[in-house]
């Protein structure tokens, strides 16, 4: 059974038609509990960007998002650079940029790849108005697509659904229209609305039991909820890793490792880390075998090796990566017992949830009587922190670990179990500090 919903797409386009192009994506759900088919009572859908959720109820597995991308009418009023997401996205062959320029100027485009390497560059004399261009990606998955002018600049993120390795990229001006563009405004449709690019989140009920997945909507999709906690995650009970082995965790849908990161070369606690291409780590106290014990102390942007994408590889292995602040949400509900997965407490600053801390402690080497149940496996440990004097603190009482999301240019979020109470706390900090790392499967 399919659940169809009419939806507007917020995106700008230019096409031949005035009416729009009419599209559909269609999103499939199934469940596991590790390898046994689960049957699923509903589907919660979340929109984390915009707000607002749809619900699925067995046996409606198949939510089918019926939409039109609107042609954009001119307002003559519009007076900042934009450009406006390409479509189709993610990239076939080819897809079409348009971009607002709200005087006539150079313009400078730049097109990069998700290192940073710059694919192509070009400078452009445009008018006043909209101006088109038909843009062929080469290898790799992801680019962004940048317009610099008079200071301004404004980008998107162009996908690309199957890599050619042998492409190259191209750029080519379609042509331009005098006046400027305004996205119609449509009414939501009951409460959930997104645009292409929009992060969801997927939670999957059944037997009173929850699992939740985060994906950002491009094109349809089919999600399997995981059932399973608490074991090795399946066909991956393992990661070997700069020559250390690592356990896995399967806590419902997430993968994780189940011991922090240890990777790099020890420096001492009183230098910052130096950007010098090897990967560098603190030990408590500047001992070896803390490290070992529990993992390396990292700064931020060490661990996201200099890039600010949300979700970076980073130090992780290849196919892991440095969870997000969304990601750590779904596994602070996954593990609570009263606020579940999506829950708006989990967005809240400080320690929140009732014995989410509790489960994901060990049950040994907390101070004062603080040891957990580590009822999911998830074995966090009190490896303590190095301050951003170089001094180190709180081993035994405290375990920090990183998210791979910033809270501006000087904090980053990271999450705190302590000793002394139940919850986790969701809180910002220095990027200077070094803390623990734990790694989540892509």
């Amino acid at each position: 059974m399919n659940t169809k919903i009419f939806l507007p797409i917020l995106a700008f386009v230019l096409t031949i038609s005035a009416f729009g192009q009419h599209s559909t994506l269609e999103l499939t759900f199934t469940a596991v509990d590790n390898n046994s088919y689960f049957q699923l009572d509903s589907i919660n859908v979340m929109n984390r960007t915009q707000g607002g959720d749809t619900t699925l109820y067995w046996p409606d597995t198949v939510l089918v998002l019926d939409f039109y991308v609107e042609v954009p009418e001119l307002n003559s009023n519009q007076e900042r650079l934009q450009v406006f997401q390409n479509y189709p996205n993610p990239v076939v062959n080819q897809t079409t940029i348009s971009m607002f320029v709200p005087e006539k100027d150079e313009a400078g485009i730049f097109i990069t790849d998700m290192t940073g390497r710059v694919v192509l560059k070009s400078e452009w004399l445009l008018d006043k108005g909209i101006h088109s261009f038909r843009f062929a990606p080469g290898g790799g998955n992801l680019y962004f697509f940048t317009v610099q002018w008079r200071g301004y600049s404004s980008s998107i993120k162009i996908l690309q659904a199957v890599s050619n390795s042998n492409g190259v990229s191209s750029l080519e001006y379609l042509g331009a229209e005098a006046s400027s563009s305004q996205l119609k405004a449509t009414e939501d449709f009951q409460r959930f609305s997104f645009s292409l690019g929009d992060e969801l989140l997927y939670i999957g009920y059944g037997n009173a039991l929850q699992s939740g997945m985060l994906d950002t909507l491009e094109t349809s999709e089919t999600y399997t909820f995981q059932f399973a906690t608490n074991i090795p995650c399946p066909g991956t009970p393992t990661v070997t890793y700069d020559g250390q082995v690592y356990h896995t965790i399967q806590i419902y849908s997430q993968c994780w490792l189940k011991e922090n990161l240890n990777v790099g070369t020890m420096i001492p606690g009183d230098q910052d880390i130096s950007d010098d291409g090897i990967i560098q780590k603190y030990c408590y106290n500047d001992d070896p075998e803390r490290c070992t014990v529990y993992g390396g102390l990292y700064q931020w942007n060490e661990m996201m090796q200099n890039a600010t994408r949300q979700g970076a590889q980073g130090i992780c292995p290849l196919d892991w990566h440095i969870p997000t602040d969304e990601e750590w949400k779904v596994l602070e509900g996954a593990v609570d017992s009263q606020y579940g997965i999506g829950n708006n407490k989990w967005d809240d600053q400080g320690c929140r949830g009732i014995d989410a801390g509790i489960n994901m402690k060990t049950a040994y080497g907390w101070n004062s009587g603080g040891n957990g149940n580590d009822l999911f496996g998830f074995s966090g440990l009190p490896g303590g922190y190095r301050h951003f004097y170089g001094f180190f603190d709180l081993i035994g009482d405290s375990g920090n670990w990183w998210t791979s999301s910033e809270g501006d240019n000087y904090f980053s979020w990271y999450r705190y179990l302590g000793f002394n109470f139940q919850g986790v706390s969701r809180v910002t900090n220095f990027k200077e500090f070094g803390f623990s790392v734990r790694c989540l499967m892509d």
